[in-house]
This record gives structure tokens, sequence and C-alpha cells, in this order.
């Protein structure tokens, strides 16, 4: 049986590139049968970096069957992966996230999560030196996903492991490193195409605070202007986005990565009662500017409260 390899439900660039870095391992180093696919439309930073290394498409998938061999990469949560995961035979983790439980297998199983910034450098780390075969588009993959991740070493979820893997594949590569996170950041800032639907669910995560449920979206770009001229049009969006997947609201941070801070929309006063609590802000608007934040792992989620 095929092995299916994948990350969440709202594939950024680690969910998918972390899957076709450890389907190679798997099928030209460990000659295992193994396929990446994807739960959802990959972000505009994720499709930049399969076309610009030459990868197809993946294939998304909406559920696994029953017994459905599989891998999961970068998250542990049931809530991010399909609804029949528990029915799958999971064989695999490998993530950078906190543990959150819920997860049921078939038998013992491999688990590998480590406190750095990117499922790709645990994957580097795991390989030891079989690390050195991999062909220069999985290498590509590899520090795209961590400039990622890090945004360019920028956000504090970033260790020193993750910047000597990257440097280390850059240098390998012949890539300049300011250069190319140039290139990926714009490729991410580019979401003309995209609904107000489709940006709020681009990268989100579920998380419930004190009973109320949460889509949490996290939009990172070197021109937060392009996404702040359609505040108005984002917040219409939010209660039919919140009844549909059902969660109690859906807030959205706008992460400039240049000037590292974010842009919280505020909606309602449920929002700007959040953003007073969690992160000390009064919001007198419907925005409100939140200085070095960054990241939803380590500074966003972390700290919401109602």
């Amino acid at each position: 049986m095929t092995t299916l390899v994948f990350g969440h439900k709202s594939p950024d660039t680690d969910s998918t590139g972390s899957p076709l870095i450890w389907a190679w391992y798997l099928n030209e180093v460990k000659g295992d049968d193994a396929k990446p696919v994807l739960l959802g439309q990959p972000n505009t930073e994720a499709m930049f970096m399969l076309n610009r290394w030459g990868f197809d498409m993946l294939d998304i998938i909406e559920d696994v069957a029953d017994d459905q061999a599989c891998v999961v990469v970068d998250t542990n949560n049931p809530a991010e992966l399909p609804a029949n995961i528990n029915g799958a035979d999971v064989q695999q983790i490998i993530d950078h996230h906190k543990l959150v439980g819920g997860l049921e297998t078939k038998g013992p199983i491999d688990i590998t999560i480590r406190p750095v910034a990117c499922t790709a450098t645990i994957m580097f780390d795991m390989m030891g030196d079989d690390a050195a075969k991999m062909p220069d588009n999985i290498k590509c993959a590899m520090l795209t996903c961590i400039l990622s991740d890090t945004l360019e070493f920028r956000s504090p979820t970033t260790t020193e492991r993750d910047r000597e893997v990257a440097t280390l594949l850059a240098i390998e590569l012949g890539i300049s490193i300011p250069d190319y996170a140039g290139e990926m950041f714009a490729a991410k800032s580019d979401v003309s195409s995209f609904s107000d639907a489709e940006l709020l669910r681009m990268d989100s995560k579920e998380y419930e605070v004190e009973g109320t449920k949460f889509r949490v979206s996290v939009l990172e770009t070197t021109a937060p202007a392009t996404v702040l001229d359609r505040k108005a049009s984002l917040m219409d969006t939010m209660p039919k986005v919140a009844e549909e997947d059902g969660v109690d609201q859906v807030i959205l941070f706008v992460v400039d990565i240049l000037n590292e801070e974010a842009t919280l929309l505020v909606p309602n006063d449920l929002v700007k009662g959040l953003a007073k609590t969690s992160f000390a802000a009064e919001a007198t608007g419907d925005t409100v500017v939140l200085p070095g934040v960054v990241s939803r792992k380590k500074q966003i989620i972390p700290n919401l409260k109602l």
C-alpha cells in the first residue's frame, strides 16, 4: 500500500514542502512507496515554491480511507487533519508544534516533535548522512520551508539549528538567502486573486479560548496595505466563514514581515476585548497595531484570552 504523507488542512509552505521532502526520503532512501498529498489549496508562497523548483501540483485529498497508511507532518492536531484520521493507519508524526492529543493509532508509532521553527529542519536532522543525497529541488524545498516558517530568521520561533540548516543549504545551492526570501515574500504578498473567504482560511487554525471557538487567521506580507484595503469586506465575510466552519469568531492578524508587527482587525466588541486582554492593546477603531508580534505559535495563540 502506498503511504500518504500530508500536513494540515491549510497548506502553507511547510505543510506543502515537508510532504515532498519526506516522501522523497521514504521512496529514495528507505525504499518505501510513499506519495505526498495536500489537504487543501496551497497558499501563494507554497505555489511559488512548487513552480519555482519544477514540482508538479500535489493531489488534494478530502479524507483518508480506513487503514490507509499515512505519515502526518507539521501538525499533530486532529482538528487540522482528515475527518477519518483515527480510522487510518498513522505510522509516523513529524512536527514542531505542541502536543495536542486526540489522535488514535493502530499500534505503536514513531513520533518526533522538536522545538524548532520548521518541520523541514527536523527532517534534515532525522536523515543524518542521507541528507547529502537530496537532489537540488528537494534541498530548495527544504530551504524554502525554513525561510518561510522563520520569516527569514525574524520570527521568535527561529532557533540556531534552523539558521544553521538554512545557511548550509543556501551555500550548497548557491542561493542568496536575502534575495531568495525577497522572492518568496513577494509571492506570499500577492493575494489579489483570492476571495475574502479564501484569505480568512488561507493560513488559519482553530483554537478555543474559555469555551469560545476561534479561527485564528494570519496573513504574512510585505505589502500589508493590499490586505488592509480590503478590511471592510473581510470583516463582513467573517460571520459567514465562522458559521460555515463551526466556530464563534474569525480573527485576522495581518503580519507586516518587514516592519515586524501585526495589525489585528477589530470587527466587534468581542475582538476589541480580546485585543485588550490578550495584548494590552486599546482598539479605538476597526484595527489595532501590535508591535513585535509576528508569530502565531509563539506570540498570538499563547496570549489569547477573554
